[in-house]
């Protein structure tokens, strides 16, 4: 039986990328790197087997940082967009791959929340807030 392949790219479609599952793990960190890193209150991370993620185009033009100090961080981008894209652990264990740069649907939800005692203080729970299915309009 052929697994789905699950695709995603940059914003500018410089770089695409496709995975097939296994996932190993789907999460939310709300470590404070990740904060850094996505400018958000939590990155959307998907664990995958480094045999079963692949560049589809545009791999030279993905950068990589790495903070010296860490043991599994590291960050990917497009060199056009800026986009943050799949990275490979420093352990080489893992494709970490950004939920957000997905173009189809991972057929996975999230598992759970790691580094939740470093959430961002103005974080809030999205259940607590008003939902608006487009940009709302000034009053």
């Amino acid at each position: 039986m052929q697994e789905e392949k699950i695709t995603g790219s940059c914003l500018c479609g410089e770089v695409s990328y496709e995975f097939i599952g296994p996932i190993k793990v789907f999460q939310y960190c709300h470590c404070s790197r990740c904060q850094k890193i996505t400018g958000s209150a939590f990155a959307s991370h998907i664990l995958i087997s480094p045999s079963h993620f692949s560049w589809i185009r545009g791999e030279n033009n993905v950068g990589r940082f790495e903070l010296a100090e860490a043991k599994h961080f590291a960050s990917s981008f497009c060199k056009t967009c800026g986009c943050y894209l799949p990275w490979l652990t420093q352990s080489g264990k893992a494709y970490v791959v950004p939920a957000g740069s997905l173009d189809s649907d991972p057929l996975d939800k999230p598992q759970h929340n790691i580094y939740y005692a470093d959430k961002a203080c103005w974080y809030v729970n999205e259940d607590e807030l008003i939902k608006y299915d487009e940009l709302p309009v000034k009053k």
